[in-house]
């Protein structure tokens, strides 16, 4: 099966090196019958779907998860959980974000129509602290798209990341060009600089990322559950050391913030249907309104852009956006057709720029300091023959919902994912088959943007 030209030459040999490390009894199937059991790497053969993430080492955990039989959700909760450890300029769990899902099954959760899961990150009850910060809304967002999604069991998804944390990663180079960015005020605080500053020394591509803290906080989640985040005892952590911080959390806070499952904003293209988060998650409408234009005209980028950016601008009751934080985005398509495209933020680089002393997380910007970024996916199906066509996921600040719409019609008229890099400053990240899942997996094809330092990967 063909491929994007831009999958990184390494990518094959990292994810066998990963599918490798398995249970003695993995060894023995292979040798003396049977195969890996559910669960294990390599339990799923031929055709596995596609993983693209802005960060490699998490799209590779995503892969991973479609090899040991997880779904779609399944992938995309690890790879969410994971970006946390290896991207946190964008994505934690000090954070939050929103996701598309879609499983063509008739008698799937939601009928076989997709829907979307917000978590944004939201604003605490109160005022106070020097540097104000969101009430963390990534796990919560994760667990209930694994409820209604979801086949492995939650905690198996967590383990990845924890690992990760715990033993280290060698940091990206999306990582690096991210912490440079805001390197000297990160590293005012004295937890970041434990995190990236080791020893004195800035973080570079390919140092050795440990973050012990975060990894024990991971293996709370895991053991005790999500509700121990928002109400039991991590809860009260959080609160303690949010003061600290002096981004004020409460319980209260932890507590009566939930995410919500919501109808998508969708409209017609050609025999097809796109899908958008809705609002409060306006980088979705404004991506519909964008590819309304470029339906018109594909030509017409400028007017598509404006029209998005006005979209936005109109449901935050703004004249015009101001200017706008960073989004990371991932994708995941499973051998059956399901599909999840996330969009994650922290409302800002590396959030407020502080870590919970002795929890590892990163906190997110308020809300009320900082405005959202567009959040901007797109996820395109077929109603009459049960069937998913493409999924798009745009970041890039004011480029973003343009991003998610130029390149789902790109991927919508060719049979590439990504024939054209989207227009600046956004970035993309695509998955397509052309002639639709469950049917010809062969014409499914994946692509990350060549001007990123993300992955496409797949397998069969």
């Amino acid at each position: 099966m063909k491929r994007s030209g831009w999958l990184r030459p390494c990518a094959c040999a990292l994810a066998l090196a990963l599918a490798s490390c398995g249970p003695f009894r993995s060894v023995g199937n292979f040798f003396f019958g049977g195969g890996p059991t559910e669960g294990e790497p390599g339990h799923v053969t031929g055709f596995l779907g596609g993983v693209v993430a802005d960060e490699p080492r998490a799209a590779l955990i995503g892969r991973a998860m479609l090899s040991r039989g997880g779904d779609a959700a399944d992938a995309a909760v690890a790879i969410g959980f994971a970006l946390g450890v290896t991207l946190p300029s964008r994505a934690g769990l000090g954070g939050g974000g929103a996701c598309l899902a879609y499983n063509p099954a008739s008698d799937s959760v939601n009928k076989g129509l997709p829907e979307a899961v917000l978590f944004l990150p939201g604003a605490t009850s109160g005022a106070g602290g020097d540097r104000p910060a969101a009430i963390p809304m990534v796990a919560r967002g994760l667990f209930a798209l694994h409820a209604r999604y979801g086949r492995r069991p939650f905690e198996t998804l967590i383990s990845p990341a924890e690992q990760l944390a715990r033993f280290g990663v060698p940091a990206s180079r999306a990582l690096v060009r991210d912490f440079q960015v805001v390197a000297a005020p990160l590293l005012q605080d004295p937890s970041a600089r434990q995190v990236f500053a080791p020893n004195g020394a800035p973080l570079t591509e390919g140092a050795d990322l440990v973050q012990p803290d975060l990894g024990s906080t991971l293996a709370q989640i895991r053991v005790a559950g999500v509700g121990d985040f928002y109400q039991g005892a991590l809860a009260r952590r959080i609160e303690q050391a949010s003061q600290i911080a002096g981004g004020p959390i409460t319980i209260a806070d932890l507590r009566n913030e939930l995410p919500r499952v919501a109808p998508p904003v969708t409209i017609g293209v050609g025999r097809d249907n796109v899908s958008f988060p809705p609002a409060p998650a306006d980088g979705g409408p404004a991506a519909a309104a964008a590819l309304q234009v470029l339906q018109r005209e594909p030509s017409a980028v400028g007017e598509a852009n404006a029209a998005a950016l006005a979209a936005a601008a109109s449901l935050r009751g703004v004249p015009s956006l101001p200017p706008l934080p960073a989004s990371s985005t991932f994708l995941v398509l499973d051998r059956d057709g399901q599909a999840v495209a996330c969009a994650l933020t922290m409302d800002n680089l590396f959030g407020t720029g502080r870590i919970l002393p002795g929890l590892g997380i990163l906190l997110a910007a308020s809300p009320r300091t900082s405005p959202l970024p567009l959040l901007s996916t797109a996820l395109a199906w077929n109603e009459n023959i049960h069937a998913f066509r493409a999924e798009t996921g745009g970041s890039g600040q004011e480029g973003a919902a343009l991003a998610a719409a130029y390149a789902m019609l790109n991927a919508l008229r060719t049979n590439g994912p990504m024939p054209s890099p989207v227009p600046e400053p956004g970035r993309a990240n695509v998955i397509a088959c052309s002639r639709y899942l469950p049917g010809s997996p062969g014409s499914c094809f994946w692509a990350t943007d060549p001007r990123g330092a993300g992955l496409a990967i797949g397998g069969e």
